[in-house]
């Protein structure tokens, strides 16, 4: 409650700095919530740029908005050409890969805990299915593999391999993994994680030589029902303690 309350007031020392006065952080706990009112013009990208290019330059080497980059073409890399473009994934379904791992990895934010953070929770542990990360197919792909919602399935390619619990919905596009990331990794033997952690799956290198952002979202795998026991999720369970004698 004290971090709560400390980060309530830093969000008040801010809103005090653009004349917004808030109620105290006993008032807002007890209503829920804080009503913050709209501004009083609306929010306009670049604004001041826009108003006078001159006086309010943008942080580039021009000042001014840039298709393409003198800097950026002197650097050479061949997988960041100097102006926007589109370039092949490393891994998509328009790749010839494709023919052996058949669907594509879509990882998104998970709306039950903040990344990894409390995936113990009870909140978090509703959202799964068969006790692991929920995957969810569309039907189209489900069916040929005798997928049905409660199952536990096997997500593969040639980085690794993961349990999750599948969940069939047209929500889902065919040709579509959808999982949600922070899953609690629980390796087992033979390089299988029982969780449902997509790390095992995904790509660990960066988006370009110029940037390195997450490329998690470039990963092809395919889907197959576990019909063996499966193993027990144990990374919830507290080590074993051990009396320690000076």
């Amino acid at each position: 409650m004290e971090w709560i309350a400390e980060i309530y007031s830093r969000f008040c020392a801010g809103g005090a700095a653009r004349g917004l006065e808030l109620p105290p952080f006993e008032q807002f706990w007890s209503a829920g919530y804080v009503e913050v009112p709209e501004p009083d013009s609306p929010f306009v990208l670049f604004d001041d740029f826009r108003r006078d290019p001159n006086a309010h330059p943008l942080k580039t080497p021009t000042g001014r908005i840039e298709l393409y980059s003198d800097t950026i073409e002197k650097f050479e890399y061949s997988d960041c050409p100097p102006h926007p473009a589109w370039l092949p994934p490393m891994e998509w379904l328009g790749d010839a890969k494709a023919s052996r791992y058949p669907l594509h990895l879509v990882t998104t934010q998970p709306p039950n805990r903040l990344h990894s953070q409390m995936d113990p929770s009870s909140h978090s542990r509703r959202s799964k299915v068969a006790g692991r990360e929920r995957v969810s197919l569309n039907p189209a792909d489900a069916a040929p593999r005798g997928i049905k919602t409660g199952d536990i399935v096997r997500l593969y390619n040639d980085r690794g391999a993961c349990l999750a619990g599948a969940e069939v919905t047209d929500d889902v596009s065919p040709g579509v993994a959808l999982m949600a990331t922070g899953s609690w990794f629980d390796p087992a033997d033979a390089g299988l994680e029982r969780h449902g952690n997509p790390n095992v799956l995904t790509v660990d290198i960066g988006t370009s030589r110029l940037s390195q952002g997450c490329s998690a979202l470039t990963a092809l795998v395919d889907v197959e029902r576990w019909t063996d026991e499966a193993p027990q999720v144990s990374v919830f369970e507290p080590p074993a303690l051990r009396s320690v004698v000076a």
